[in-house]
């Protein structure tokens, strides 16, 4: 397994050694958020790198957002974008150590190809664990492989082999489809994804 720790992880950022960092909200999440009608949810975005989401849903009136990330230097860049940001509502942990938390929506962008392939079930459970009853997994997955990936992420997938993770939790497939609306270079390389946990 590649020790993917939060000094590598600091390292990337601040020599902005993220490609997948597209420096704004992703238009499949933007247009996701724009459905939403209740602004109480309680929402987890872990390894949120930059958070463009979240401060996307701060500034559009949502208050419950929480942003787990390994790594400091993201949140520093999260909080210097977005003062009003609440301070405890930023995680420097690992996602896999949170505990006692619950959420109503967690959302996926990019971090699931930044984790070792290795952790991908526990990665599922993990999301089962923390979603609270009918809460909701949304966000993208890649759908397609990159070159040099065995040495650092991002880490591509393909469908079938998130099916087989999914169905060792009890989570609920209420989508898993191609995206219709990724940027452009992405299009035709991202599944959205939303699944339920049923009570």
């Amino acid at each position: 397994m590649l020790q993917l720790s939060d000094q590598y992880w600091n390292n990337r950022y601040l020599t902005n050694d993220f490609g997948w960092d597209i420096g704004e909200i992703s238009t499949p999440l933007k247009t996701y958020f724009e459905s939403l009608t209740n602004k109480n949810l309680r929402i987890l975005i872990p390894g949120a790198g930059n958070a463009y989401e979240a401060e996307w849903l701060i500034k559009n009136g949502f208050k419950n957002i929480y942003v787990c990330d390994y790594a400091s230097e993201p949140l520093k860049n999260l909080k210097s974008r977005c003062c009003e940001f609440p301070a405890n509502q930023l995680l420097q942990v690992n996602f896999f150590e949170l505990m006692n938390l619950s959420f109503d929506l967690i959302v996926e962008q990019t971090f699931f190809c930044a984790i070792d392939r290795t952790l991908r079930p526990t990665y599922f459970k993990k999301i089962e664990e923390l979603l609270a009853p009918n809460g909701s997994l949304v966000g993208l997955l890649f759908n397609t492989n990159f070159a040099n990936e065995d040495a650092q992420p991002p880490f591509g997938g393909h469908k079938h082999e998130y099916l087989t993770c999914i169905q060792e939790t009890k989570l609920i497939i209420h989508k898993l489809e191609p995206c219709y609306n990724s940027i452009p270079p992405r299009s035709n390389r991202e599944l959205f994804i939303h699944l339920i946990k049923l009570v």
